[in-house]
C-alpha cells in the first residue's frame, strides 16, 4: 500500500493475459508481434493510470508476466486457467490481510485516465457492488465491491447483463458518454482507432510511433 493511502482507500485488481497470447481479435488488420507489443502497451498505460487515480491505494497486477507490473504489486496467475480464476486469486490477494474496498479493472484500457478511474471509484462506493458497462454496451471495465461484501465478479461473455443480473449497480447508466476513457477497453481494430482519437497513454502513443509504417489505417485515426 502506498505510503501516504488513506485506510479507505481502493485496492485495484487487473488481470493481464501474456502479450504474446492477447488481443487476438485484432490479427486480420494487425500481425501477432505488433499485437504482443500493443497489448503489453496497454496493460503499462491503464496501470500507470489505476496507480495515479485518487483514491487507489494498491494496484495488484494478476498474471504470468511480472515485468508488465512496473510499479504495481505482481500476483502470479497463469491466465491459460481462464479470466475467472485469475481475478478471484487478485481478490483474495486483496484482501489476505483484512477487509478491502476491491475494484477489477481490466487491463486494455490504453486511454484511461486517473480522474475518470477515481470518479467512478467514488461513484461505485455509494453501492456495495457496482460495475461499469463498457462502450459496446455488452461488456464491463471495472466491477467493485466495497470492504466487507462478498465478491464474485462476472467477467467474460455478456458481462454486464450477467453484473447487473448479480445485483451490482450500473454507475452513471443514464449517462452513456460518462468517462469514456474508462469505457473504451480494446479488442478490435475499430476499438482501437476510438481509443486513438480520445487519446492514449505514454506507451500506446510509443507504439503507435513504431507502428506507424505498417499500421497506416491507424495513423489516419488519430
Amino acid at each position: 500500500m502506498r505510503a501516504n493511502a488513506s485506510p479507505d482507500a481502493w485496492t485495484i485488481v487487473i488481470p493481464v493475459k501474456s502479450p504474446s497470447l492477447a488481443k487476438t481479435r485484432l490479427a486480420p488488420e494487425v500481425g501477432p508481434d505488433e499485437r504482443a507489443a500493443l497489448a503489453r502497451a496497454f496493460a503499462a498505460d491503464t496501470i500507470a493510470a489505476a496507480l495515479a487515480a485518487r483514491g487507489v491505494g494498491r494496484v495488484l497486477v494478476v498474471g504470468d508476466d511480472a515485468t508488465l507490473a512496473g510499479d504495481a504489486e505482481f500476483v502470479a496467475e497463469p491466465l491459460v486457467r481462464g479470466l475467472g480464476p485469475a481475478i478471484a486469486d487478485g481478490v483474495a490477494a486483496a484482501r489476505r490481510h483484512g477487509p478491502a474496498a476491491v475494484g477489477v479493472l481490466l487491463g486494455d484500457l490504453p486511454a484511461l485516465r486517473p480522474d475518470a478511474l477515481a470518479a467512478a471509484l467514488d461513484a461505485a462506493a455509494g453501492h456495495p457492488l457496482a460495475f461499469v458497462r463498457d462502450a459496446d454496451g455488452t461488456g464491463t471495465t471495472l466491477a467493485t465491491a466495497r470492504a466487507g461484501e462478498p465478491f464474485e465478479p462476472r467477467f467474460g461473455h455478456d458481462s454486464a447483463e450477467r453484473h447487473a443480473a448479480a445485483g451490482f449497480a450500473e454507475l452513471e447508466a443514464s449517462d452513456p458518454g460518462a468517462w469514456p476513457t474508462l469505457r473504451r477497453d480494446v479488442d478490435t481494430a475499430g476499438a482501437l482507432a476510438e481509443a486513438a482519437l480520445l487519446g492514449v497513454g505514454r506507451a500506446t502513443q510509443a507504439e503507435f510511433g513504431r507502428l506507424a509504417a505498417s499500421l497506416p489505417w491507424l495513423t489516419a485515426a488519430r
